[in-house]
């Protein structure tokens, strides 16, 4: 199993880009995942521009539209949402009492992880794959899942505005109970779709550790949200009721809770 040197680069700009968990613990997964999965899609654009495809090209700027839209929302939340900070004081650790190794750990891990997310196109790349048929039907199920998550957003900003106070049944949110989260899932399933038929033998292990990782992700932090709204919401009739009736996180799929599995690190 050779990495290319390429795939170090990759690492490397990661490293740097969610370096800014050092600054704030959370960081390391909320505006450093966003901006390195940007950078990366920035990086790939440079490293491979003779082996680019429309495809390819395709696949990386949504990579850059997705950190940045991510980082950017993340980023007005941490530090132009006042009622955000204020909502979630106590609720999220700081990180202060966390060990510098653990921070280190969490570090490269984090990075890692970054890296074999978007390796479904990278491997694409460095096997100067001509386009297919996958990777365009690939980049229309990024373009999904971006659009889901960024309505999603859109709409949980605005009944929060209208009701601060009370949870967020209404949009997407009659459909599942995390729509953001289904987005995350989907946009990165376009990524493994994109890599059928460019992708080969143990690449496929990268790509699935990428893959993996991210939904094991997302499920965790829908078990973080539930345990959180229990707390808040979890003597109000109309709350009930919406949990019991609306799946946490895929639509028709009759999951409603994932509070009980502690093995989804929360």
């Amino acid at each position: 199993m050779v990495f290319p040197i390429e795939f170090l680069w990759l690492f490397v700009a990661a490293m740097v880009i969610s370096a800014i968990g050092f600054k704030n613990y959370v960081w390391f997964i909320s505006l450093g995942y966003g901006f390195s999965i940007a950078g990366e899609g920035i990086l790939m654009l440079l490293l491979y521009g003779k082996q680019l495809n429309i495809g390819t090209i395709i696949c990386c700027l949504l990579f850059i539209i997705y950190g940045c839209r991510l980082g950017g929302y993340l980023a007005f939340r941490e530090f132009g949402g006042g009622s955000y900070k204020k909502h979630m004081q106590g609720e999220i650790k700081d990180g202060k009492t966390v060990p510098f190794g653990v921070k280190i750990a969490i570090w490269v891990t984090c990075a890692l992880l970054y890296v074999t997310q978007v390796s479904g196109v990278f491997y694409r790349l460095v096997n100067s794959t001509k386009d297919n048929a996958f990777v365009f039907i690939g980049g229309a199920i990024m373009v999904l899942g971006l659009v889901l998550e960024s309505v999603a957003d859109i709409q949980k900003n605005n009944a929060k505005k209208v009701n601060p106070r009370r949870f967020v049944d209404t949009g997407l949110y009659r459909l599942v109970r995390c729509p953001n989260y289904l987005g995350e899932m989907i946009f990165w399933t376009g990524v493994l779709v994109s890599g059928i038929g460019a992708v080969t033998g143990w690449q496929w292990l990268i790509v699935a550790i990428g893959y993996i990782g991210i939904i094991f992700v997302m499920f965790s932090g829908a078990r973080r949200l539930e345990i959180r709204q229990n707390k808040n919401y979890g003597n109000d009739p109309e709350y009930q009721k919406y949990v019991k009736t609306v799946p946490i996180m895929v639509p028709f799929i009759p999951l409603y809770s994932v509070e009980k599995y502690k093995w989804l690190v929360a």
